[in-house]
């Protein structure tokens, strides 16, 4: 479903903005930020395009590695990359093999091997902060971005520090949260979003009965060959790394009221009960999540939305854990390709 428009974000960086150096990682790269001051993302800035981005790293998986903990995503530009090879060697070169989408939530395509397009949503509609995968019982640790075609207008990729977002939630919330986890519930078939034959990659309703079992998921079969899901998952994770509590779930994202104003009418017209929802989110328990609190997060998200124009050729790199990413809308032709890596669960980290 479309997400909400996220209004007047703060943060953002002009077209005209310069990168601020802060170090120097060689004579043809140097380290910069976008805003004195402001630690996401931290900018690799490359003066000679031949260089390539892939043989650059392959020597600096240390300072990577410790940059992405640090500052939770890390913008690479100027370093010529230009096709999808180019991204994926860079992404194993830096993290390994890149993973396949599961339980999708958004159509997409494969580009090359594990390669993908950007969430396919239409041009005018914003798509709310999310860490990718978090509604899933094994997320990717690391997720990538690479411009291949800039939009003509709008179409950035907003990112937030979700440590940040943590520790800007109530105590009350967050206990709240604690205590009871969130709950995703996800109806298939009913004429809206990705059907479960996409979503599970399967014709076979026994693949779907099995993949939720080992994923602890609830499932029931409804008539029509519809489906309904539901998955219970913990709100926030401290990261393997750093030791810091992080914000890690999709539970603003999938709530109802999340969505703009004329798609929540339509749903309320179609839909009677809050479950029967194509996507909505509650408390670990089944009760809802008090409108206020679903306010207070978009704002907390709000205000830690840091927004860059994209550049031909910018690879973003971001630690899933850490940094929750969206789209903003756009005009013209725009092609952002995205892949993950290092599969992890929760039990692991």
């Amino acid at each position: 479903m479309y997400q909400t428009e996220l209004q007047q974000l703060p943060n953002t960086a002009s077209e005209t903005d310069e990168i601020v150096p802060v170090s120097s990682t060689g004579e043809r790269v140097s380290a910069g930020v976008l805003r004195p001051g402001e630690l996401l993302p931290l900018v690799f800035a490359c003066s000679d395009p031949h260089l390539g981005l892939a043989p650059w790293a392959q020597d600096k998986r240390e300072l990577i590695d410790a940059s992405l903990s640090k500052h939770g995503g890390l913008l690479f530009r100027g370093f010529g990359v230009k096709t999808p090879a180019d991204f994926e060697d860079f992404i194993q070169t830096v993290s390994g093999d890149l993973l396949e989408y599961r339980e999708r939530s958004s159509p997409r395509r494969a580009v090359s091997g594990r390669v993908y397009t950007s969430t396919e949503h239409p041009a005018d509609q914003n798509i709310f902060l999310h860490n990718e995968n978090s509604y899933q019982q094994t997320f990717s640790k690391k997720i990538f971005f690479f411009c291949e075609t800039p939009a003509e207008k709008g179409g950035e990729t907003p990112i937030a520090d979700c440590r940040k977002v943590f520790a800007q939630i109530n105590p009350d919330v967050r206990e709240r949260f604690t205590e009871k986890g969130w709950m995703y519930v996800r109806n298939y078939g009913d004429g809206f979003g990705l059907p479960w034959q996409t979503v599970f990659q399967t014709e076979d309703k026994r693949d779907v009965e099995e993949h939720c079992r080992k994923n602890k998921i609830q499932f029931e079969w409804k008539e029509g060959n519809r489906l309904r899901t539901r998955a219970t998952l913990p709100a926030a994770l401290k990261h393997p790394q750093t030791g810091e509590m992080t914000w890690f779930n999709h539970a603003t994202f999938f709530h109802l009221t999340t969505l703009e104003e004329w798609a929540q009418e339509a749903l309320l017209e179609e839909f009677e009960r809050p479950d029967d929802m194509p996507t909505n989110t509650f408390y670990g328990n089944g009760s809802p999540i008090e409108q206020e609190v679903l306010d207070e997060l978009r704002e907390i998200y709000r205000r830690q939305t840091v927004v860059f124009p994209w550049e031909r050729g910018d690879v973003l790199m971001l630690d899933n854990l850490l940094v929750a990413h969206g789209r903003t809308p756009y005009k013209g032709a725009r092609r952002i390709l995205v892949a993950m890596s290092e599969p992890a669960t929760r039990e692991q980290l």
